[in-house]
């Protein structure tokens, strides 16, 4: 049996943007109309009013006659009328953009959560839990400007188009110093935000990270900082980082003033060279380019707006291409069996066979563990699994062949329930089972909620050997050929100790899985047939192991 590891090129997150973008196509379709039509209708709306107003004034200048001979009907139904259509319009672009972001963001982070789950173990385990939760999180909201803000473009062009030709009308001069306006808008808008509003974007998603994964670093510790009198300290190392995103976030805001200003600027230039060109037209046409000046420079607010953000969309998508991109792996064999070998002598182990890994803390037993698991890289000819060396096998392969519980025991923000089924489906009747054998089930029923009693973030409600022995029944529930154990009853009194240890035995026999456990303590490992110590990590990074307790070959 063979299995081919999918490869990802180094723009990965960009084939899912892109991939997101076309199954979205039809509702970025709708709201990039939507902007251009309310550029088309804001101008010729601001336009039109201008010339009704200056008509009407100068009729009523002119005497009853000319009041009596001027039809107000008709461009007053057509301002409400472009009014109407307007909001209607924008309604339509910001439902439709925004909607298509949502839908593409909502399919873009399981798709990048399992970017990273399956990412080989030095990738997956080198991120912080905080700076993963930012780069999900923040970086996944940044990217949505990439959607949202396709319209712009549309709404540009659009509302540069009706306004030259508003101005034209007038004078054809009037319409070409207003495209000149409007290039020089877009120009100086472009560079202001390459050189102060990118910067400032990127820093802010690289402080937001930075922010989030330091304070949930001091969260973590809490307790100890509490004890240690050490909550001026954190408050001090929170602000600090809290600093650093305000000046950045200060310097965007002082980015897109200088852009608004330059806007501002620009539209006074435009009006002040588009009203000399009129000379010679009515008054009213006039107004009529004089406003439509003011609006073709308006229709850039929308890439203003874009290009302001530009900078902190690409440094998302950069931290998450990180996330998203994992070196290519070939194909490589799975195990047929799950016989172990270790290095230590070279025996041959199979289920039900028990084995002790024992030796000093720091000696290399939890690394050797995860290393067979899957849960760190495998060194070439440390162990072979199923004859192959599991250096070879993809982690992937490797995982379905162990039940894992442990040193650290990770719970979720659930109930018992939760935390049980994430070793797989399963009936009450199993999970009641698991917790008896890890001597959990009296605390469980206890309980009014039973199986449905929250445990808190991370199972803050649970004592410390509580947590273990849940960890311990949701590795009782997974189906694999080896069970692994890492300090199972570390924290646990004798008492409970024994009884853990007794239903072990008894699971043991009952569905002959293997076991390999990890202990300091003497009690588990007298379960074992077979006992090898750890004495440390070599300088080529294998760990060192002598056997302690023989055992015949299988």
């Amino acid at each position: 049996m063979t299995k081919t590891v999918n490869t990802t090129s180094p723009s990965r997150i960009g084939e899912l943007i892109a991939a997101q973008r076309r199954a979205q196509r039809g509702r970025l379709r709708i709201a990039a109309a939507g902007g251009a039509f309310v550029a088309v209708a804001a101008t010729c709306l601001l336009g039109l009013s201008g010339w009704f107003i200056t008509g009407a004034a100068i009729a009523g200048v002119a005497g009853s006659a000319a009041v009596q001979a001027f039809n107000y009907m008709m461009p007053s139904a057509t301002i409400r009328m472009l009014a109407i259509l307007r909001t209607g319009a924008r309604y339509i672009e910001r439902v439709a953009g925004h909607e298509a972001a949502l839908k593409a963001l909502a399919r873009l982070r399981p798709q990048l959560f399992d970017a990273l789950a399956s990412a080989p173990p030095a990738q997956a385990l080198a991120l912080s839990s905080g700076e993963a939760s930012a780069r999900l999180v923040q970086d996944v909201d940044a990217v949505q400007t990439l959607f949202v803000r396709l319209s712009a473009p549309w709404a540009l062009g659009a509302g540069a188009v009706s306004a030259a030709l508003l101005a034209g009308m007038a004078s054809p001069m009037a319409g070409l110093m207003l495209l000149l306006a409007m290039g020089l808008s877009a120009a100086g808008s472009v560079l202001i935000a390459r050189r102060l509003a990118a910067p400032a974007g990127r820093e802010v998603q690289i402080a937001t990270g930075v922010l989030k994964d330091r304070l949930t670093a001091l969260e973590a510790v809490s307790p100890e900082l509490k004890a240690y009198g050490l909550d001026r300290w954190a408050a001090g190392e929170a602000a600090q980082a809290a600093a650093r995103l305000d000046r950045s976030q200060i310097v965007l805001s002082q980015a897109g003033g200088w852009m608004a200003a330059w806007q501002a600027t620009v539209t006074g230039l435009a009006v002040a060279a588009v009203v000399p060109a009129t000379l010679g037209a009515a008054l009213p046409m006039t107004a009529l380019a004089a406003l439509a000046a003011v609006m073709g420079i308006e229709a850039a607010a929308g890439l203003v707006g874009a290009l302001q953000q530009n900078g902190a969309a690409v440094e998302a998508a950069r931290r998450l291409d990180a996330l998203a991109s994992a070196p290519s792996l070939a194909s490589s064999p799975a195990p047929s069996e799950a016989s172990l070998v270790l290095s230590a002598d070279g025996v041959q182990m199979a289920p039900p066979i028990r084995l002790g890994l024992i030796g000093p803390s720091g000696s290399g037993k939890t690394t050797l563990a995860e290393r067979l698991v899957g849960l760190r890289d495998a060194l070439a000819d440390e162990a072979r699994l199923g004859g192959l060396d599991i250096a070879g096998v993809a982690p992937d392969d490797r995982r379905p062949l162990f039940a894992y519980a442990a040193q650290d025991i990770r719970l979720i923000d659930g109930t018992i329930r939760d935390n049980l089924l994430l070793a797989g489906p399963a009936e009450d009747g199993a999970l009641w089972r698991a917790l008896e054998d890890a001597a959990l089930a009296e605390r469980v029923r206890a309980d009014p909620a039973g199986l449905d009693a929250r445990v808190g973030p991370n199972g803050e409600r649970l004592s410390g050997g509580e947590r273990r022995r849940l960890g311990l029944a949701r590795a009782y529930l997974r189906s694999a050929p080896w069970l692994v154990l890492d300090e199972p009853t570390e924290g646990l009194d004798p008492t409970t100790e024994a009884q853990v240890l007794t239903a072990l035995d008894r699971r043991l026999k009952h569905s002959g899985q293997g076991l390999i456990v990890v202990s300091h303590r003497p009690a588990p490992t007298q379960l074992c047939d077979r006992v090898i110590r750890v004495e440390g990590i070599a300088e080529d990074g294998k760990v060192r192991l002598t056997v302690t307790r023989q055992l015949a070959p299988v």
